[in-house]
C-alpha cells in the first residue's frame, strides 16, 4: 500500500490529476478499496487492490507526461505562429501600405493588434507557469484576428482611391 501511495504520490507530481484524470481516479480509488479491504481484515484483496492502484498511478504518471508533453507543443506551436503574426502585423502598420490607409483605418487594426499582443503575453506567461491549457486558451483566436488584421491593411491600399471615386 505504501508504493501504491507513492506512486500515486508520484502520478499527481507528474501532473495526472491534470492529464490523465481518468487513470489518476481509478488508482485513487484502487488505494481507498486496499484500505477498505486492510480494515476488514481481507490482506489478500487488500493487496490486489494495493498492486492495481500502483499499476495505474504508474500509468497515469506515464500518460501524463505524454499528454503534458503534446500540450506544451501544441501550446508553443499556437504562440510561436501569433508571434509571427503579430511581427507581420507590425511591419505592415509602419510600411508605406498603411500610409495609403486611412488613420481611422490603421488605428483600429492597431487597437486590434495591441490587443492580442496583450493576450500573446498573457499566454507566454502561462507558458512559463507551464499551464498548457491557460496558454492555448489565451492564444487561440488570436491568429484568425491577426490574418484579418493583415488582409484588411493589404486590401486597404486600393480602398481610398475607390473611395474618392465616389
Amino acid at each position: 500500500m505504501n508504493q501504491a501511495q507513492g506512486a500515486i504520490d508520484a502520478a499527481r507530481a507528474a501532473g495526472a490529476e491534470q492529464y490523465a484524470a481518468a487513470d489518476f481516479t481509478a488508482a485513487v480509488d484502487a488505494l481507498k478499496r486496499a484500505d477498505e479491504a486492510a480494515a476488514q481484515r481481507d490482506y489478500r484483496l487488500a493487496l490486489n487492490h494495493a498492486l492495481d492502484s500502483r499499476d495505474r498511478a504508474q500509468n497515469a504518471a506515464k500518460a501524463a507526461g505524454l499528454a503534458r508533453a503534446r500540450a506544451r507543443g501544441n501550446a508553443e506551436r499556437l504562440v510561436a505562429e501569433v508571434a509571427t503574426l503579430l511581427t507581420q502585423a507590425h511591419a505592415r502598420m509602419s510600411d508605406d501600405a498603411a500610409a495609403k490607409v486611412s488613420r481611422r483605418a490603421v488605428q483600429e487594426q492597431r487597437e486590434i493588434v495591441d490587443a492580442v499582443d496583450k493576450r500573446l503575453q498573457e499566454a507566454r506567461t502561462a507558458i512559463a507557469a507551464e499551464d498548457y491549457p491557460a496558454a492555448v486558451k489565451a492564444a487561440t483566436g488570436l491568429a484568425a484576428q491577426l490574418q484579418a488584421v493583415l488582409r484588411a491593411l493589404g486590401q486597404s491600399g486600393a480602398q481610398p482611391s475607390q473611395k474618392r471615386r465616389r
